[in-house]
């Protein structure tokens, strides 16, 4: 066996630091040592860097641009359809989530439990793009990006539930700093290439595609996972068992509760903020819908230096110095003051200094809180995935929901003119701050 078959012989859950092991019914359970999980290798970091960074070229474009030029060319002036496009994309994964979460702990191939799901994710995936660039109407558009939920997101909770499975509590804030780093120039990769692609919607969603089909597959073809044939089933699966694992205790599993609820409070003021960029820059600097992905683009080449700031910095020092909570605290800040800044800009300049902030806040709560969910995920040996798929209600409620909402932030003193980003962004601050905050009620990770 090499140094990158997974071992899965891991305590339900793992902080950082903790008290001995109680009854998993009253407590969580011991925290996992280092001893538990060999180090993965460093080809094993770089496919899994990789790969996640094809997936958010591939899933994250069509949010960050692709979308909003399609709504645009199909129903222009009516850009609350975006957010309900998206939100019914959230709401597909917060309904499936959970249930491929559970059928991937439950694989049992020569494979392995994750290589099954990311393939056929990722295959999943290039059929959605090509919903979407054929789209001649909002529902086919809304089913594209359904799909595309469905595919793309289960390819990335594969990788993810691989993350689970295979890293030491040591190594897990690097990976996640590396990984963090990669998800979030993802979309700037998808959105500079999309700046050339714009008068041709086939292209326009596809070649961002190609990227995530090309490093998935060298994930799996390279960095082997171990046959699942032989670990044990425990149960037998029906209807009743798929309703329960949608659910559990929040007591028996506190940390793990926190870490979720922070989660949502970040990824709802995130969503707020991030939902109608592209018409929120168009509207404040006075050019076309056409002519922002320039600006988004160059906004975005320049965040990569902070986001990798954020991400990287962030990972390898939470490593380092044994500590998670104030480094999530920290980041939560940063972003908040970007938004406060991008939220009474009306210069180039100023959005800029914002988009850098909030580039640096990003990178590093979305790198530092993952490695603290791994730190405190239940189950690991048995259940990674369907915590995951629980996990994943933390980010595919707010991408349902705060869609919805902020339309009635825009329209509350809005001008003939202009909506009102500015309460928007506002609002999405406070409740990213909030976010921050909540991280510090964990008890067992520093």
């Amino acid at each position: 066996m090499n140094s990158e078959t997974p071992q899965v012989s891991v305590a339900p859950e793992s902080p950082v630091t903790g008290a001995r092991g109680i009854d998993p019914e009253t407590v969580p359970a011991a925290p996992i040592q280092d001893s538990d999980l060999p180090k993965v290798s460093g080809k094993y970091i770089w496919l899994m860097v990789l790969a996640q960074l094809g997936v958010f070229i591939a899933f994250i474009t069509p949010i960050a641009i692709s979308l909003a030029v399609k709504v645009n060319q199909i129903a222009p002036g009516q850009e609350q359809n975006l957010g309900y496009i998206l939100g019914a994309g959230s709401l597909t994964v917060m309904l499936t989530g959970p249930l491929l979460g559970v059928l991937s702990d439950r694989t049992r191939t020569s494979l392995g439990r994750r290589v099954p799901f990311i393939v056929g994710g990722t295959a999943l995936g290039v059929v959605s793009l090509l919903v979407m660039a054929y789209a001649v109407s909002i529902p086919v558009l809304m089913m594209g990006w359904m799909l595309a939920q469905l595919g793309w997101g289960q390819a990335l909770a594969g990788l993810n539930a691989s993350q689970a499975d295979r890293l030491p509590e040591s190594q897990r804030g690097k990976v996640s700093g590396l990984v963090g780093f990669a998800t979030q120039i993802g979309p700037v990769v998808g959105v500079i290439s999309a700046g050339s692609l714009m008068g041709n919607s086939l292209l326009l969603f596809l070649v961002p595609g190609i990227a995530g089909v090309v490093f998935c597959l060298l994930f799996v073809l390279f960095s082997r996972e171990a046959s699942s044939k032989a670990l044990v089933v425990e149960e037998d699966l029906s209807l009743r068992l798929i309703a329960s694992k949608y659910l559990y205790n929040p007591r028996q599993y506190k940390d793990f509760s926190w870490n979720w609820l922070a989660r949502f409070l970040f990824y709802f003021g995130l969503t707020l903020n991030t939902t109608f960029t592209a018409f929120f820059m168009a509207s404040r600097l006075g050019v076309s819908l056409q002519e922002v992905a320039g600006v988004i683009a160059t906004l975005g080449g320049i965040g990569i230096l902070a986001t990798t700031a954020g991400a990287i910095g962030g990972g390898f020092l939470s490593d380092k110095i044994r500590m998670r909570k104030p480094i999530v605290l920290a980041a939560a800040l940063i972003f908040a003051a970007g938004i406060i800044v991008m939220a009474f800009a009306h210069d180039l300049n100023i959005i800029m200094i914002g988009s850098v902030l909030t580039s640096i806040g990003i990178g590093g709560f979305s790198a530092v809180d993952q490695a603290l969910l791994l730190d405190v995920l239940p189950e690991k040996k048995t259940n990674a995935g369907r915590f995951l798929g629980i996990t994943g209600f933390a980010t595919s409620i707010p991408q349902a929901a705060a869609p919805l909402i902020a339309p009635l932030f825009l329209a509350m003193g809005a001008t003939a003119t202009e909506k009102n980003y500015t309460l928007l962004y506002l609002a999405a601050a406070g409740i990213t701050l909030l976010g921050g905050l909540v991280v510090l009620r964990i008890k067992s990770v520093r």
